[in-house]
C-alpha cells in the first residue's frame, strides 16, 4: 500500500474580526448622515456579537491544539450558534471531528464552510482527505481538484490526488499528479516514494527504484525500512537492485 501519510491543513485557521473602533471611525465622517441612514446601535451590537464569537472561536482553537478534540467541538458549537457564516470556525469543527474519527460529521461541517465560503481551500483539500479515508476516491479527488483550482501551488493536495487515482488504479494521472507536487515542491521526498509505489504496481522496475532513491536521499534510513514491508513493492522482491538498494 502507498505510505498514507495525510496532510490536513493547519489545525487552527485563525479569523480576525474588525471591532467597534473601525465602525465608529467610518461612522464619523458624516455623522448626520450616517445617522439617517444606519441604525447606529443595530451596527454597534453586531459588532460585539462578532468580536463574542470571535472570543469563543479562539477559546476553541486553543482546545483544539491542546488536543481537547470534543471540547473543541462543544466550543465551536457555540461561536456558530452565535455567528452561522463563521467559516472557519466550520472547518476547525470538521478538524477536531476528524481527529475524533467522526468522518460523517466532519464532513457535514466542511460542506457547511464551503456553503459560507466557497473559496476557502482548506475547506475543499480536508474533505477530500476525509472522503479519501472513507474509500470514496473518485469524491475525494474532485474535492482535491477544488482545492487545487484556488490554491495551484498546494502541494499537499497534489500528493493526496494522486494516492487516490492509485486506489483507482489511475496509475497515469496519478504519476502526473505527483510530477506537479514536485514541480511545486522538489524535494518532498513523499511525492517520490509514493511515485515509486505507483511505478512499483505498474512493474516498472526502472523507474520504481529510480523515485525510490530519489526519497531515501532526501530521508535517509526511512523508505528503505518502509519499502522492505510496503505491498506495493511485492513485483520487485526478487530483483537485485531492489534487494540492494532497500538494503
Amino acid at each position: 500500500m502507498i505510505c498514507w501519510r495525510w496532510f490536513f491543513a493547519s489545525s487552527c485557521i485563525t479569523l480576525l474580526i474588525s471591532g467597534c473602533g473601525g465602525l465608529a471611525n467610518s461612522a464619523g465622517k458624516n455623522s448626520k448622515q450616517a445617522v439617517q441612514e444606519i441604525n447606529v446601535a443595530q451596527l454597534i451590537s453586531e459588532a460585539q456579537t462578532a468580536k463574542e464569537a470571535e472570543y469563543i472561536f479562539n477559546e476553541g482553537n486553543n482546545l483544539l491544539n491542546s488536543h481537547r478534540y470534543t471540547e473543541a467541538v462543544l466550543t465551536f458549537d457555540k461561536a456558530l450558534a452565535i455567528k452561522p457564516q463563521l467559516a472557519e470556525a466550520w472547518i476547525n469543527r470538521g478538524n477536531a471531528l476528524t481527529a475524533l474519527q467522526r468522518y460523517q460529521e466532519a464532513i457535514a461541517s466542511y460542506d457547511k464552510a464551503i456553503a459560507t465560503k466557497p473559496n476557502r481551500d482548506e475547506a475543499w483539500y480536508n474533505r477530500g482527505n476525509i472522503l479519501s479515508k472513507l474509500q470514496r476516491y473518485k469524491e475525494a479527488i474532485a474535492s482535491y481538484d477544488k482545492a487545487i483550482a484556488l490554491k495551484p501551488n498546494k502541494y499537499e493536495a497534489w500528493i493526496n490526488r494522486g494516492i487516490a487515482l492509485t486506489k483507482l488504479q489511475r496509475y497515469k494521472e496519478a504519476i502526473a499528479s505527483y510530477d506537479k507536487a514536485i514541480a511545486i515542491k522538489p524535494d518532498k521526498d513523499l511525492a517520490y516514494y509514493n511515485k515509486a509505489c505507483t511505478y512499483a504496481l505498474q512493474n516498472n522496475v526502472e523507474l520504481a527504484i529510480e523515485n525510490l532513491h530519489k526519497a531515501m536521499k532526501l530521508v535517509p534510513n526511512k523508505y528503505n525500512k518502509l519499502a522492505k514491508t510496503d505491498p506495493d513493492f511485492n513485483k520487485l522482491r526478487g530483483e537485485k537492485r531492489f534487494q540492494e538498494l532497500i538494503n
